[in-house]
């Protein structure tokens, strides 16, 4: 099921442009910007609108969900899929990679639910898809 959605998903992403729209550009300007912003609770929240952090962070979580499969493959079937385990410099490395990646994935959804609850409105823009629009007081699908 992680695949096939996953496929889906990046195939979505690609070929409407969404991931070029919402997750770039990422400068380092606009990442200290934003660094500094956040540390002194300063970071505007617009929901639907990703700031330089959460755009590194999607992109770096829709990393380590594409290594997470390719090491976990490799470590179920490693001798049929012997070049792909050669790629993490074998077994226990392909084993170390998806630790590392399982951990940083959890680690982010920890902070990600962490960070919604304290945006309560967030989650239920999360769960409807409507992200408001406060130009006009109505969401944004409307």
């Amino acid at each position: 099921d992680l695949v096939l959605n996953g496929l889906v998903y990046f195939t979505y992403g690609f070929l409407s442009g969404r991931f070029r729209m919402k997750l770039l550009p990422v400068t380092p300007t606009g990442l200290l910007r934003d660094i500094g912003d956040a540390l002194r609770f300063k970071l505007a929240h617009d929901i639907g609108v990703y700031n330089h952090v959460q755009r590194l962070l999607y992109i770096g979580v829709l990393t380590l969900g594409v290594l997470v499969v390719l090491s976990g493959l490799a470590i179920w079937k490693p001798v049929q899929l012997w070049w792909l385990t050669d790629l993490f410099y074998g077994f226990q490395g392909a084993r170390w990679v998806h630790f590392a990646c399982m951990t940083g994935i959890v680690l982010f959804l920890i902070v990600h639910v962490a960070l919604a609850l304290l945006v309560p409105r967030t989650i239920v823009s999360m769960i409807t898809g409507n992200a408001p629009d406060h130009s006009r007081g109505r969401t944004a699908q409307e």
